[in-house]
């Protein structure tokens, strides 16, 4: 149960860094750092890249859905990353993910064609769609439905077909 240890700040990641202490880093740690992702996001398949991140079972994925304490740092988590993108909740009804003021500044960071961070967005619905937060990573899903149909216009998208096609399959459940 690492990953309980880890969102409940109980106990840290492989490297010794504490679930508050991440989500505290500059958009540049985050950007820089690759194998904080999966403690943050974590998923049912082993990752490929961090060997030492955890993977859900049935009893973590129920723990999860059922704890409050896990629910609220997961949505921290996943605010932080919407902050990280450029992005930000609007929580009146129905919940959205839209762009924020700073957005053409972060979006630099990401909006390449062939960027990492394509990946993180996959691993973000799905790890949410998963853990409990599926309004919230539809609504990130609805937001990037838009940003991927504008960028699809352009001469040279930023997002690839097969990048939106992994994030609308993220949103199945299962492994």
């Amino acid at each position: 149960m690492k990953i309980i240890d880890f969102y409940t700040n109980a106990a840290p990641d492989h490297r010794g860094r504490y679930l508050l202490g991440i989500l505290q880093w500059p958009d540049e740690l985050l950007e820089t750092s690759h194998d904080y992702i999966q403690w943050l996001f974590p998923l049912s398949e082993r990752s490929g890249f961090n060997l030492h991140a955890p993977t859900l079972d049935a009893q973590t994925i129920q723990q999860f859905r059922g704890r409050l304490d896990l629910q609220q740092n997961l949505r921290r988590s996943f605010l932080r990353m919407l902050t990280f993108y450029g992005l930000r909740m609007d929580e009146s009804r129905p919940v959205r993910v839209l762009r924020a003021p700073f957005f053409a500044v972060r979006s630099a960071n990401w909006l390449t064609l062939g960027n990492h961070n394509h990946l993180r967005i996959t691993r973000i619905l799905k790890s949410m769609h998963e853990l409990g937060l599926e309004v919230l990573a539809a609504a990130f899903l609805d937001c990037l439905v838009t940003i991927y149909v504008e960028e699809s216009a352009k001469a040279i998208p930023s997002i690839s077909e097969e990048s939106f096609n992994f994030w609308k399959g993220a949103m199945r459940r299962g492994p």
